[in-house]
């Protein structure tokens, strides 16, 4: 089961890259060469996504993988600071902390209602 939630993670990681390549794209000039392919790799990214979303959901409960979604803004957060320069302030500590706080007890209660 562990290592569903580290694939789990990763994927999670992985759709928080598109929205780095998103802003990348917003960047760029409309229909320019880098605008595409910015906008290219979001697609790509969302379709694989979606497709090992699917597998994830058929080893973990919905309401499991959906509360562990909530870490893309984490993800969001850190691809920031290292990628764009931008500064954290105390709001967003606030919000990464109850977030994971939030996939704790959510994880956690889902393990109690197994037992």
């Amino acid at each position: 089961m562990k290592k569903t939630y580290f694939f789990l993670h990763v994927l999670l990681l992985l759709y928080a890259g598109s929205s780095v390549f998103s802003k990348l794209a917003a960047g760029e000039n409309f229909l320019s060469t880098g605008y595409l392919i910015d906008y290219g790799m979001v697609f790509l990214i969302l379709v694989v996504y979606a497709f090992f979303w699917q597998k994830i959901l058929k080893k973990i409960p919905l309401n499991v993988a959906m509360a562990n979604k909530a870490v893309t803004v984490i993800w969001g957060i850190v691809f920031g600071i290292l990628l764009f320069g931008e500064t954290i302030r105390i709001q967003n500590v606030i919000g990464a902390v109850i977030i994971i706080v939030g996939i704790v007890i959510v994880v956690n209660a889902d393990k109690e209602v197994e037992n």
